[in-house]
């Protein structure tokens, strides 16, 4: 049985699951797979405030995780990076992405749209 998806997890359980993805993170996508920060390709040193980031980088990790076990077979690394990876990064670090605005030292929360009530 899989583990439910983090933004459907609260209090600890939330938290060791956020936990996990930041050792990840920090120790392996980052030092590996993370580019120079530059305008066209920002990164927030606060990830973990934005929303998406979360949820984007969790299903990367998740993928990661399958896709690297012994039982994913030899192709499986190949799968993560061609199917995951660049989509993944590439959202993220999208000039209107979650992390725009935000610079090396400076995080800027995000609003989300405004919406109007739905008519009965």
């Amino acid at each position: 049985m899989s583990a439910p998806f983090i933004l459907y997890l609260e209090g600890s359980r939330r938290e060791e699951a956020l936990r996990g993805l930041t050792v990840w993170v920090h120790h392996l996508l980052l030092p590996v797979y993370a580019r120079e920060v530059t305008s066209n390709a920002p990164w927030c040193q606060r990830w973990w405030e934005h929303p998406e980031a979360v949820a984007q980088l969790y299903g990367l990790w998740m993928a990661w995780q399958e896709l690297t076990d012994s039982r994913a077979g030899m192709t499986g690394p190949a799968v993560w990076h061609r199917d995951y990876l660049g989509h993944v990064m590439n959202a993220l670090r999208d000039p209107s992405g979650p992390f725009a605005g935000c610079k090396p030292g400076g995080h800027r929360p995000k609003e989300p749209p405004k919406t109007e009530p739905r008519p009965a």
